[in-house]
């Protein structure tokens, strides 16, 4: 039986899991993906196993989980002996952590809503400077967010 590895240049791997080439080696540089072999002259060279993690790391920061958190999950992924819960318990960090950041912006979208109203009925179509947006701004006491 003649198993064959199949070799991607970094291009070629950059390419297969949608990122740029020198994301790759960013990643490579970090540790979040093993050093590359190197052809006889001296071109990075992956496989299969390679793509699959950057295509696993790429997936990890496209639900916004930080590069240490991404560091921990690569870490539990190829690890025998974690338990689940490990997983679960930092899916579960970051969900909390997006559900507060929703609620800021939800806040914030209120604020500026209310900014563009307060425009619209004061002062719209007059000179910019005596926009009462900049006032609203301008307020220490005016809310930003949820917190502020």
């Amino acid at each position: 039986m003649d198993v064959h590895v199949r070799v991607l240049t970094i291009g070629a791997l950059a390419k297969s899991a949608g990122i740029t080439t020198p994301t790759v080696r960013y990643y490579e540089e970090i540790g979040l993906l093993p050093t590359a072999n190197r052809s006889r002259s001296g071109q990075r060279t992956y496989e299969q196993s390679d793509l699959e993690r950057l295509t696993f790391i790429k997936r990890c920061r496209d639900f916004g989980f930080s590069i240490e958190q991404v560091r921990v999950l690569v870490g539990l992924s190829i690890s025998p002996s974690q338990d689940c819960a490990e997983v679960r318990n930092i899916a579960q960090t970051h969900l909390d952590q997006l559900r507060d950041k929703l609620l800021e912006l939800q806040a914030l979208e209120r604020n500026l809503q209310a900014f563009v109203t307060n425009c619209d009925a004061v002062c719209a179509g007059g000179r910019g400077r005596d926009c009462v947006i900049f006032k609203d701004l301008a307020n220490p006491s005016a809310s930003i967010g949820c917190c502020g």
